[in-house]
């Protein structure tokens, strides 16, 4: 019998749905939660989830921000690529410069937070005007800029040899094998991969069924992009307040990577270490990821009419 997922991972009903067309015409599926005439909060999702990841911290925060979630293109309902250009930093930055410019009217703001692959989005736009004109902070949660297949720490501590590890991390990475329906191996493997040890059976269940959502073509399109990533010129220019979470157990994006971001960061405002963590923590510890984006919510908005009296 498969764990109770627990409520607060499923997803709430949203209160608005909107599709919206990115530079290259691919669609993107995106859902708006909580009170519309709040302040906007951003949500980007990683490589094999979709909006559904975001449950936990949606919840947390729906009776005080606007949410404004979308499923990166291939995930969820949002439309898979036409041709291997479609798989690109430059087509994740099209898409959250399609979507902010959507839901954020011009002289307004709003906070990006971005997990893993969506991270990874919001540094690739960090050089475009019409994203850092609407973007009052960002959050950065378990990502990295570059150098992921290198500092991978799924494989056994056993294979020593850096170049077998980065072969096997290769190979793991852009793996096409169907994941199949969730199984109690296959909940195991996502744990030890993606999880803490501590996290609870059912948040591991209500992972995997998102993560075996995705279509294996997308995953293994995303793969290759991810294995070649460097968004470090990205990074470079977020001039955003930009604060940055990790968990201490994450093998996907470990701590080091957290630390290049924070050292890289025109204007940090902090790395926060979730000790026993994996690299899921907006499932594995909502409340301080929700927490972490009340924080630069409540320090950087600013709304139209204090932007343009600072002007």
């Amino acid at each position: 019998m498969s764990p109770a997922i627990p409520d607060d991972c499923v997803p709430p009903t949203p209160v608005e749905v909107l599709r919206i067309r990115s530079a290259d015409g691919t669609e993107l599926h995106a859902e708006v939660h909580g009170e519309p005439g709040a302040p906007t909060v951003l949500l980007a999702h990683g490589w094999t989830c979709s909006i559904a990841f975001w449950a936990p911290v949606i919840r947390r925060l729906a009776g005080e921000y606007r949410l404004v979630a979308y499923d990166q293109r291939g995930h969820g309902r949002s439309a898979v690529p036409r041709d291997r250009a479609g798989y690109s930093t430059r087509a994740l930055a099209d898409d959250l410069e399609a979507v902010l410019t959507r839901v954020v009217p011009a002289g307004g703001r709003a906070v990006l937070a971005g997990h893993s692959m969506g991270g990874m989005t919001i540094m690739a736009a960090g050089g475009r005007a019409e994203v850092a004109d609407r973007t009052a902070a960002a959050l950065l949660v378990s990502t990295g800029a570059a150098d992921l297949v290198a500092e991978l720490r799924v494989a056994p501590d056993a294979v020593r040899s850096p170049g077998l590890r980065r072969f096997l991390h290769q190979r793991i990475l852009s793996s096409r094998l169907p994941l199949g329906p969730v199984t109690a191996v296959g909940r195991s493997v996502l744990r030890y991969a993606t999880m803490g040890p501590a996290t609870p059976a059912g948040r591991v269940e209500a992972t995997a069924r998102i993560v075996h959502a995705c279509p294996t073509p997308v995953r293994a399109g995303w793969a290759g992009v991810l294995g070649e990533l460097d968004v470090r010129e990205g990074l470079a220019a977020l001039a955003a307040p930009t604060a940055v979470i990790v968990g201490t157990d994450d093998r996907l994006t470990p701590p080091v990577l957290a630390h290049r971001i924070v050292a890289g960061l025109r204007d940090p405002q902090g790395l926060l270490l979730l000790p026993g963590v994996g690299h899921m923590a907006p499932v594995e510890r909502p409340a301080e990821v929700a927490a972490e984006i009340r924080r630069l919510a409540t320090t950087h908005r600013i709304t139209p009419v204090e932007r343009s009296t600072a002007a």
